[in-house]
């Protein structure tokens, strides 16, 4: 489907030059007010069903502690934008169902993009070309083109983009970077992960309320504005007639997200390409997935059963698995030449026999000096995990510090890349190429 890489009422304007002329040449919606490093943070919500009405709570529960507002926001569903103005609390007058409401509000400093995913890359480059720093939920993007464009929309506008797995911010993620850039398992080889579960409903069979829809009378709370959740007119999913499965249960749908691929196997892969490849991660190589529906038989038409194998340029596969039928997955490994990396109660290395003599050396600092007693093999390592701000919380620092974000816009790109490329492996019943040069995916 056609992809706008930017909105036609909106002209980037803030190059290196123009910023170098001076702000005072641009309109003031092109460009955010400089914020001190105490200053209050203004934000808003785009997209306040389940994950923006968790975010909209937890922003205003931190109003305080890190001097933040959710000043606005935004959904085209009103039971939901009626909710969400009361969370924040300022009245009627700050939610709107046009994501260019708060785009066009100068006091909007920063906005969370929580809205399906086919959206999410439109409204992030619109904010970032409107001088707003953006939090976009996983995945980063529907289409690789799309997560391609937003990646290169944040180096353009110097904007700060967060992208949503949490497990990145995550202590022990952040320490096993450490451990492997300091040789402490040699060469990572392989790693595994999962994330399954199981339900009688069938996964993302979420509640429909009978009086939604878009004929309703646009003050009613059942009002939804079909046709611009679709967003058809900027060919971001086909127009259709009404279809509340489709807006209560989208992630059931190919035609609005990944299934199973982006919504779960994302969490694992971006915090495992982190540590394993760093901060910006790693684009594949090649990808092959397997899986189908093997239970869950109803209208949708992605699987309930996803498998699937990332082979990397620096040489190392990351092999996922993410099932709906059976909720026992398998543990979260890291495996090097020296030793292996698990995550169980903390971060902990066990060396390989064969290579006892380099795994020793490597941890030296971290083992007893007398190891004579040890057989090979049996050597463990647990590393000291210290304490990091929670992903949000690195998000506001980034923006008013400059720290160093827990998954950049490359890091979401990369890891975007290898997600999409499984999804169509296993829609396309094919093994799937990397063309690093054209930066397009093709069928081995």
């Amino acid at each position: 489907m056609p992809h706008e890489t930017c909105s036609s009422r909106r002209i980037f304007l803030k190059t290196t030059s123009a910023a170098a002329a001076g702000l005072a040449f641009l309109p003031a919606r092109s460009y955010a007010r400089v914020l001190g490093a105490n200053e209050r943070l203004n934000m808003a919500v785009i997209g306040t069903g389940g994950m923006g009405t968790s975010h909209t709570n937890s922003l205003v529960n931190r109003k305080a502690t890190d001097n933040i507002d959710v000043i606005q926001v935004c959904d085209v569903y009103r039971r939901r934008l009626n909710n969400a103005m009361g969370i924040i609390g300022h009245g009627n007058g700050t939610g709107t169902m046009r994501h260019e409401d708060v785009l066009d509000n100068s006091d909007v400093d920063a906005v969370v993009i929580a809205t399906p995913d086919h959206w999410h890359t439109k409204i992030a480059i619109e904010a970032m070309e409107s001088g707003k720093d953006v939090y976009c939920e996983k995945p980063l993007s529907l289409t690789i083109q799309q997560a391609l464009d937003c990646r290169d929309a944040v180096h353009r506008t110097g904007r700060t983009l967060q992208v949503g797995p949490q497990g990145t911010s995550a202590p022990h993620i952040w320490a096993a970077r450490d451990a492997i850039e300091q040789g402490r398992i040699g060469k990572v080889s392989w790693t595994q992960g999962s994330y399954c579960r199981n339900s009688r409903g069938g996964q993302f069979n979420w509640h429909i309320a009978p009086d939604a829809g878009p004929n309703n009378d646009t003050s009613s709370d059942g009002y939804v504005d079909w046709n611009r959740w679709l967003g058809h007119e900027h060919g971001l999913a086909e127009k259709i007639d009404w279809n509340p499965d489709h807006f209560f249960r989208f992630r059931k749908y190919y035609a609005y997200n990944g299934g199973l691929a982006t919504d779960l196997l994302y969490h694992k892969l971006a915090p495992f390409t982190k540590a394993i490849s760093g901060h910006n991660g790693e684009y594949p190589r090649r990808v092959v997935s397997s899986g189908g529906t093997y239970l869950e038989k109803d209208e949708r038409d992605i699987p309930d059963t996803f498998m699937m194998m990332v082979d990397y340029p620096s040489e190392h596969t990351i092999v996922l698995a993410s099932v709906m039928t059976n909720d026992v997955g398998v543990d979260d490994v890291i495996r090097g030449q020296y030793g292996t990396m698990n995550f169980k109660s903390g971060l902990h290395i066990k060396e390989q026999g064969a290579w006892a003599p380099e795994f020793r050396e490597a941890n030296k600092d971290a083992l007893p000096e007398d190891l004579s007693e040890t057989a090979n093999g049996q050597a463990k390592v647990s590393l000291e995990i210290p304490t990091r701000r929670d992903h949000m919380g690195n998000f506001l620092d980034a923006i008013r510090n400059g720290d160093e974000q827990a998954c950049n816009v490359d890091l979401g790109a990369s890891t975007m890349v290898a997600i999409k490329m499984g999804v169509e492996s296993l829609r396309q019943n094919k093994v799937m190429l990397w063309d690093e040069t054209s930066e397009t995916m093709r069928p081995a």
